[in-house]
């Protein structure tokens, strides 16, 4: 963080820092204290079922938050907000994948957990600012607030924060916005920070990486039905349409089928209704491109962009952006977007996320 973001940062008085037990959070937290901000920390525990190491292990997690704040000499707060996690996004999420969509819950607890519920409760405390170890950024400009990339490319996650309003990015501040992760985990190390060397958090947002199909079937029941191929020949059986997503390739168990090549296959279509999926074996099979993409729900950060500006847009997290068309329909709740490159394998479900250079623009769901 250079002078000029410091000086605006200590400007806005005490700042709250959302702590995870993880590197990042750490040294953001670290960051803003070495330059004098005054900060309390906040944690917060998002599920209850299975809640253990081989889940979510928030309890550990915990535990890394409160030795960061005994090393940094700074407050924390510990909050449980489960109840709102399972009311707001993770009932949503299960409801999603019963009609054959694939949601991403990151989206959702972003907008409605992290960067509503957290804020405000940091605001009922009297602080006004809440810092984030997200790898992106917010620049102010003539009163609107534009949502940036991070630095690091490869870490960017402004993907998943493409639903914040003007509101919440007024009162944001990311410090990782330009650092690399290897960055970070040397400054981590320097600062003997606990959690420096903790592995980065991968799975679903506050629940933790477990089998996925085992898990959700917590929730939904399997229900078997055919696996077909373009033409409609039967290779296989399922256990459910909503245990997969488009362009899976391993988990399918159609392997060796008579009269067809050892190439591997992948999901092309899912029918909810007919509880059927098609798989193809080519990845570059027509069945898994798409040069046109219908989104709903469009949500844009500081107002749409102009009608001649180029656009570029993501399907998936770390994707290449890729030049399109944006074409919004009469009501403007819905639009096409043409891609100059077909798309491969997109999810009904999944967000397409609008740039242009650095600024993430907003986006939509992908119908």
């Amino acid at each position: 963080m250079n002078k000029e973001a410091i000086a605006a940062i200590k400007e806005r008085g005490k700042i709250a820092v959302a702590l995870s037990g993880g590197v990042d959070s750490a040294l953001s937290a670290a960051l803003l204290k070495m330059h004098g901000c005054d900060i309390h920390a906040l944690f917060m525990k998002n599920w209850e079922e299975d809640d253990n190491e081989e889940g979510c292990g928030a309890r550990e997690d915990l535990r890394y938050a409160r030795l960061t704040c005994e090393q940094l000499g700074i407050p924390l707060s510990a909050l449980n907000f489960s109840h709102e996690y399972w009311e707001r996004v993770f009932s949503d999420f299960v409801n999603q994948y019963r009609r054959g969509l694939t949601p991403n819950p990151d989206v959702v607890c972003n907008r409605e957990i992290k960067f509503s519920l957290l804020l405000e409760y940091a605001q009922n405390m009297g602080i006004d600012c809440l810092a984030t170890g997200h790898y992106a950024g917010v620049e102010h400009d003539n009163h609107r607030h534009h949502l940036l990339k991070g630095a690091d490319q490869n870490k960017d996650q402004s993907y998943f924060l493409y639903q914040l309003n003007q509101e919440a990015l007024k009162h944001v501040v990311f410090p990782l916005a330009e650092y690399r992760k290897t960055e970070v985990r040397a400054w981590a190390r320097k600062q003997c920070l606990a959690s420096c060397g903790r592995p980065d958090s991968t799975g679903l947002c506050f629940i933790g990486e477990r089998p996925f199909r085992a898990f959700l079937s917590r929730f939904i029941s399997p229900r078997q039905g055919d696996i077909i191929d373009e033409n409609g020949k039967l290779l296989g059986q399922h256990k459910g349409v909503w245990f997969y997503t488009i362009g899976q390739r391993s988990g399918l168990g159609v392997g060796g089928v008579a009269g067809s090549s050892a190439k591997p296959w992948y999901v092309a279509k899912k029918d909810i209704d007919s509880n059927q999926l098609t798989a193809v074996q080519r990845r570059d099979h027509p069945l898994l491109l798409r040069s046109e993409v219908t989104i709903k729900q469009i949500h844009w950060v500081a107002g749409p962009p102009a009608a001649s500006a180029p656009l570029f847009a993501r399907i998936r997290h770390r994707q290449p952006e890729s030049p399109c068309r944006l074409q919004l329909q009469k009501d403007k709740k819905e639009a096409v977007v043409s891609f100059t490159e077909s798309q491969w394998a997109v999810a009904a479900g999944q967000s397409l996320v609008f740039y242009q250079g650095r600024r993430c623009l907003g986006g939509g769901i992908i119908a």
